[in-house]
């Protein structure tokens, strides 16, 4: 499959998923800023499995997102088949993909034998994609870390399993799961695994603007970008890349983007969930003040903010300063 039919580009942006960041509201304000595919955040097969309402929730889309690609997690061939089904069911026609998620390197995630702990055991990773690829209605990809550690560089060999087990494409992010999220991404390590597959592979990490997506695509050779936290409270990063992409000038949000782009956040996000969504939005919030002076006071109150009102007058108070 080549990449225009599976990301709608020749070099797609990719939002990442990102546990706890990448819901609806943050994926739709992604997409009208140019992310050409986002991901939803992971989702527990075995949680779907015993239709955990909380788990079904994280499948939800909103309109101007779609389609939708949706990343489960789990290390148990016959519960990842029968969640690749029960996703399918859930999400119809807003689903373009399946991703199988084996690079969280999160303890809990690891010691429960999912996320990059597959990185210890590529058979059962085969296995693994084999049986989603049978269930899937839809095209099946890979999101991968380099290896367990230093010592052990497993991505290409991973990369060439999901080739030969249908998988339409992979993602690598370009640390260990020791690093976590520490020290820097190695395009060198990327490149390699793009020279060992002839699918698609989206090299992912420290992609923080457009230069440095210039920088992975250059280093690596690889064929998109997915971008993770480099999106939080900036979802103007996809159209700055594309612009440079295409040979224009990128355009920053002015201030005044900033806080249409904050507020909207905001009140979609209450629409969307109501008290859950404020609280929930605090996080997100705080990341559109990066660089601006006084961050960590307006940080601060807009913790404590206690309505949706008060949150808008900090927002407005902010950006008028």
């Amino acid at each position: 499959m080549d990449l225009k039919t599976l990301y709608g580009k020749e070099c797609p942006l990719i939002l990442a998923p990102l546990a706890g960041y990448t819901d609806p509201v943050y994926r739709t304000l992604c997409r009208r800023n140019g992310c050409d595919m986002a991901v939803t955040e992971m989702v527990s097969a075995k949680g779907l499995l015993f239709a955990n309402e909380n788990t079904l929730e994280l499948l939800d889309t909103l309109p101007e997102e779609r389609p939708v690609s949706a990343q489960l997690f789990g290390h148990e061939p016959e519960i990842m088949a029968e969640a690749v089904r029960r996703t399918a069911e859930r999400m119809g026609d807003a689903l373009c993909a399946i991703d199988i998620n084996m690079g969280c390197p999160a303890r809990k995630i690891v010691s429960n034998g999912d996320g990059s702990a597959l990185l210890n055991d590529l058979p059962l990773a085969g296995r693994l994609m084999e049986a989603a690829v049978k269930a899937s209605s839809v095209p099946v990809t890979v999101k991968m870390r380099l290896g367990p550690d230093e010592t052990l560089f497993v991505a290409p060999e991973l990369a060439r399993i999901a080739e030969q087990s249908g998988v339409a494409a992979v993602a690598v992010h370009g640390r260990t799961r020791v690093q976590q999220y520490m020290g820097k991404a190695d395009y060198g390590k990327i490149a390699l695994v793009k020279q060992a597959v002839s699918i698609p592979v989206i090299g992912n990490g420290d992609v923080t603007d457009a230069e440095s997506a210039l920088k992975m695509l250059r280093e690596t050779g690889c064929d998109g970008v997915m971008i993770g936290r480099g999106a939080l409270g900036n979802p103007w990063i996809f159209r700055e890349i594309r612009a440079v992409l295409d040979g224009e000038e990128p355009v920053p949000p002015t201030d005044a983007e900033r806080a249409e782009t904050a507020l909207t956040h905001l009140c979609m996000a209450v629409e969307r969930e109501g008290r859950r969504g404020l609280v929930e939005l605090r996080k997100h919030l705080c990341h559109y003040f990066h660089g601006v002076r006084g961050a960590a006071q307006i940080r601060t109150k807009l913790q404590t903010a206690e309505t949706p009102e008060e949150t808008e007058r900090i927002l407005l108070d902010t950006f008028r300063t």
